[in-house]
């Protein structure tokens, strides 16, 4: 696609994952013209990562076939960075970038793994357990490999049976929250019997694979690569010898584009209103950025926004329900897998918290917040601009941050001279956010 090819669509829809894909299909199936973009080169998103032609999984694979048919025109490898007039995003992939205006926008952008530091967690083979999934699902072997999986929510589950059916040896499953809130989280299915049968069949798939409640990595050991892992496990201390740790401390909404557009932001998640609407006009949100709350929510919040975007109001309401009681599971997740306080002195003060700027624990102490840290010693203004020190900040000194600024992503200079050439766009703006 040429920068010169400024592509306009009725709707368009940001992030491929299951949100992105329902919004897009209902919204073309409404006979508007509709682009979903994403910046993978196939569009699933991170929970459907490869998944969309797989029989195995239905939801992934109706879904895909639905898209295909509703005529909406997929845009995959493109990352957007700007948005530099109202009404127009600048993406761009691996060979150059281009213009996509839009009358509506839907914005399901997903989220990402949450990571604690603690000592060794830099290690090579020290992972994010969605990370370790995806990579597997991308060729790394892993058959025979000792694994720990660890930190907390559902997803733990998900990720040891993934690796176990690729032939992994899961050595423990290390969940923070206590036994009481899970067994008070298991009394509370009764009024999801659908994720009662999936706990079932995920325990049968799971047997014999140790799980400790009330545990956490406290530090990763290793010359070149993991070596070895001692647990907190009920309050004991365990040293295990292993290949892999794949930790996932729950889930981040990725919310920096929607920030970046002026949408309002409140604990963390993008405001909507019923039609999954933005304070900002004619821009909705649906996913994990509005909350944390699984396939399920995302893609009922997916088809809402897309139907409204569409003007199909009438039809939106239709899922008002449905939302409410997926959204009430959202509100159970958060309660059984919030963030203990133990999990806040791991870090010893040469314990690296941002892992692009190499800065220390002890060298953020120093500082009252985000944006004097960002100041005096570069944390959060590395490659990954704060996605990972960030969060932890958040945890560790309960930091907030301030603003986003463009580009969302690292961009080439290419791109940036593009976004400097536009006079809504000032050159501090530009070169003063990461």
């Amino acid at each position: 696609m040429n920068r010169e090819e400024r592509r306009h669509f009725d709707v368009l829809v940001i992030g491929g994952g299951p949100a992105g894909m329902a919004a897009a299909a209902c919204a073309a199936e409404c006979g508007v013209r509709v682009g979903i973009v994403d910046d993978n080169l196939k569009l699933g998103g991170q929970i459907w990562r490869g998944e969309s032609g797989d029989p195995k999984n239905k939801d992934a694979s109706n879904w895909a076939q639905r898209l295909r048919k509703s005529g909406a025109t997929a845009l995959c490898g493109l990352r957007v960075v700007h948005q530099p007039e109202e009404g127009v995003l600048l993406a761009e992939n691996l060979d150059t970038f281009c213009e996509l205006s839009y009358d509506k926008l839907v914005l399901a952008t997903g989220a990402r793994e949450r990571f604690l530091p603690f000592p060794g967690w830099t290690l090579p083979k020290v992972m994010g357990a969605g990370g370790l999934q995806a990579m597997v699902k991308g060729g790394l072997p892993i058959h025979g490999k000792r694994v720990i999986v660890a930190g907390t929510g559902p997803l733990l589950l998900a990720v040891a049976d993934y690796l176990r059916k690729h032939g992994a040896e899961i050595l423990l499953i290390c969940e923070q929250a206590s036994w009481r809130s899970l067994v008070q989280f298991g009394a509370a299915l009764a009024s999801w019997p659908a994720k009662i049968i999936q706990g079932v069949r995920l325990k049968f798939d799971l047997a014999g694979i140790p799980f400790a409640a009330n545990s956490w990595p406290v530090a990763a050991h290793g010359q070149k690569s993991l070596e070895h892992v001692t647990i907190s496990r009920a309050g004991r201390i365990e040293e295990i010898p292993c290949d892999y740790l794949a930790c996932g401390f729950h889930l981040v909404p990725n919310i920096e584009l929607p920030m970046l557009l002026g949408c309002s932001v409140d604990n963390g998640c993008v405001q909507v209103d019923e039609f999954q609407e933005t304070n900002v006009p004619s821009v909705f949100c649906a996913g994990e950025p509005t909350s944390i709350g699984g396939v399920e929510l995302a893609l009922i919040e997916g088809q809402i926004a897309g139907l409204a975007a569409a003007g199909r109001t009438t039809e939106a309401k239709a899922w008002f329900g449905k939302r409410t009681k997926a959204r009430r599971f959202a509100q159970l997740l958060d309660r059984t897998f919030r963030l203990r306080s133990e999990l806040r002195s791991l870090s010893s003060p040469e314990t690296i918290v941002c892992r692009c700027e190499d800065v220390s624990h002890s060298r953020l102490q120093q500082h009252t917040s985000w944006r004097s840290a960002k100041l005096h010693t570069r944390c959060g203004m590395g490659p990954c601009q704060g996605r990972i020190c960030g969060p932890a900040t958040q945890l560790l000194f309960k930091w907030k941050p301030d603003s986003v600024r463009p580009p969302v992503f690292p961009a080439r200079v290419e791109t940036l001279a593009a976004i400097a050439r536009q006079p809504e766009v000032q050159h501090s703006e530009v070169n003063g956010g990461h």
